[in-house]
């Protein structure tokens, strides 16, 4: 089922997700939801606070090197903790939540990430490169931020000016 996708500047999104402690049939569901929202919506990742509900859950499908998101690739990822993070790089980001909108966000390049799966096993993934961009991206909407938020006073107040321009011609 498709969900609906909060957007910018819905409250809801500046939410701190609650820890999963359930593991059943309702969370993969739900997770099954996630991924067909964030692929109808041409997305690589979601956080669950992004279609409302606030628990620490993520689901990610980057591109292969054929530019296709298979459903092998994806990763789901429940109550992460990143435990190293890793040189900085610079990477242009956009966000489900934050439509239309992108810029140069800094994060770490490489990190590690101990997390659930869906059964509840516990999980490191090392990641590196727009994985680790990605994952940062997601952890971010889970403790309430965006990433327009780490993006500078001045490119924030062009953000902020073009977005009441938009709701002017809606």
């Amino acid at each position: 089922m498709i969900l609906k996708v909060l957007t910018y500047p819905n409250k809801i999104l500046y939410e701190k997700s609650a820890e999963v402690t359930k593991f059943d049939e309702e969370l993969g569901k739900f997770l099954d939801d996630m991924y067909e929202t964030m692929i109808n919506k041409k997305g690589i990742g979601l956080a669950a606070i992004q279609v409302g509900k606030p628990i620490r859950a993520i689901v990610i499908n980057l591109t292969n090197d054929d530019g296709l998101q298979d459903k092998n690739d994806l990763i789901e990822i429940i109550n992460p903790i990143i435990t190293r993070k890793e040189n900085l790089t610079t990477f242009q980001e956009g966000c489900l939540s934050v439509p239309g909108f992108y810029e140069d966000v800094q994060r770490a390049e490489n990190i590690s990430v101990e997390f659930f799966d869906r059964q509840g096993q516990k999980q490191t993934l090392d990641a590196s490169g727009l994985l680790a961009i990605c994952i940062q991206h997601e952890c971010d909407h889970l403790d309430g931020h965006l990433f327009i938020e780490k993006i500078g006073y001045r490119k924030r107040k062009k953000f902020e000016k073009e977005f009441k321009e938009k709701q002017k011609v809606k």
